[in-house]
C-alpha cells in the first residue's frame, strides 16, 4: 500500500458488540486516502470473526495484535500504532464510536495550512441506537489554540477529548502515551504537545460522536474505580512536572491544581505536589493555608448559591 494521507489508530478490547458499526461508519468517510491499525489489546471475545469480511474486502483496515513489548491498555496500543502510521496525519478512533463522514475530510483540508499542526472539532455522545442525521455543511467558524490556552485545556473548559482532534504526525515524534496511564492519558499527552510550541485550530462543527455507556473508561471513573482515579494522580502529577519544567505553570495554574487535589485525598495528592514545586518555605506554608481554609470556603459558596436560587424563586 502507498502511504496513506491518514492513519486511523484504533485499540480495541473485546468489543464485538460495537466494533462493526465502527467500522462501517469509517468506511463512509468522504475522504478515502487512509489506513485504519486496529490494535487488539488481548481480547477474548469473537471480534476478529466478526470483522473478518470488512477485512478481506477492505485491505485499507488491517487487524494487529499488541506485542508484549507495549504496556496492557490503550495508551500501548496506541504506541504501537504510531510506530506503524503510514499517514502524515494522525487520528485516533474508539472502537464503540461513530465519526462524522466529513471527519477526515474537514479535518485534511484545515491541517493543509501550513501554520497548524493539529485541528481540534466537536465531539458530541449518544445513548444505544445512533441516529445517522448529519449536517454536511461546511460552514463553521475557527479560532486557534496555542500555549496561552494550556489552562483552558487542564481545566476541561476547552475539551481534548482523545478522539476529537487530528495531528500532524511530528506532534508525536518526542511525545507519547504515559503507558502506566488508565485514565487521563490523552489529557496528560495533549497538554504536554500544546505546551511544547504546537499550535492548531479548533473548528466549531461536530465530527464525532462518543458512545456513551458504563463499560467506558469514563464510567468507570466516575464509578469511583480505584484504577482510574490512581491514574488520574498520576497524569496531574506528571502535567505539573511538565509545566515547570516548561516555566509554564502559573499562579493561577498552581491555585487550580491546589484545590482539585481535595478531590483525591486518599492519595496524598496535595503533599505530593508541594513536593513536585519545591517552593521557598513561605509559599508553600501560603498554600497549606489555601488548602486548610478551601473546605469552609466552599461550603460558604454552596450556601450563597442556595440563597441566591431562594431568593430568586421567591
Amino acid at each position: 500500500m502507498i502511504s496513506p494521507k491518514v492513519t486511523i489508530i484504533m485499540a480495541t478490547y473485546n468489543r464485538a458488540h460495537f466494533i462493526v458499526e465502527t467500522l462501517l461508519s469509517i468506511q463512509k468517510q468522504t475522504f478515502l486516502d487512509w489506513e485504519c491499525l486496529i490494535i487488539d489489546d488481548g481480547g477474548t471475545d469473537n471480534t476478529k470473526e466478526l470483522i473478518f469480511e470488512i477485512l478481506k474486502q477492505d485491505k485499507r483496515f488491517q487487524f494487529l495484535q499488541r506485542p508484549e513489548s507495549y504496556g496492557k491498555g490503550l495508551p500501548g496500543c496506541r504506541n504501537y500504532g504510531l510506530d506503524l502510521a503510514k499517514g502524515e496525519y494522525i487520528i485516533f478512533f474508539d472502537d464503540d464510536d461513530i465519526p462524522h463522514p466529513q471527519n477526515l475530510e474537514c479535518c485534511v483540508a484545515e491541517l493543509a495550512k501550513n501554520d497548524i499542526w493539529f485541528c481540534r472539532y466537536i465531539r458530541e455522545v449518544f445513548v444505544e441506537d445512533f441516529d445517522y442525521k448529519f449536517d454536511y455543511s461546511k460552514d463553521y467558524t475557527s479560532f486557534y489554540i496555542d500555549k496561552k490556552d494550556i489552562q483552558r485545556m487542564l481545566n476541561n473548559e476547552l475539551q481534548f477529548n482523545s478522539c476529537a482532534v487530528m495531528w500532524k504526525k511530528e506532534c508525536f515524534q518526542s511525545n507519547r502515551y504515559v503507558e502506566t496511564l488508565m485514565y487521563a492519558e490523552e489529557w496528560e499527552l495533549y497538554s504536554r504537545i500544546v505546551s511544547s510550541g504546537f499550535n492548531g485550530i479548533s473548528i466549531n462543527k461536530t465530527l464525532f460522536y462518543g458512545r456513551k455507556h458504563p463499560q467506558s473508561n469514563t464510567g468507570e471513573f466516575y464509578r469511583n474505580n480505584p484504577i482510574r482515579r490512581a491514574s488520574y494522580v498520576e497524569a496531574i502529577i506528571l502535567v505539573v512536572k511538565n509545566l515547570k519544567e516548561k516555566q509554564l505553570l502559573t499562579y493561577s495554574l498552581k491555585r487550580y491544581f491546589m484545590a482539585f487535589s481535595m478531590e483525591f485525598e486518599e492519595y496524598n495528592l496535595f503533599e505530593t505536589l508541594l513536593n513536585v514545586l519545591d517552593l521557598p518555605t513561605f509559599e508553600k506554608l501560603k498554600w497549606k493555608v489555601f488548602y486548610a481554609v478551601l473546605p469552609l470556603r466552599l461550603k460558604l459558596y454552596r450556601y450563597r448559591k442556595t440563597f441566591k436560587k431562594k431568593a430568586v424563586s421567591c
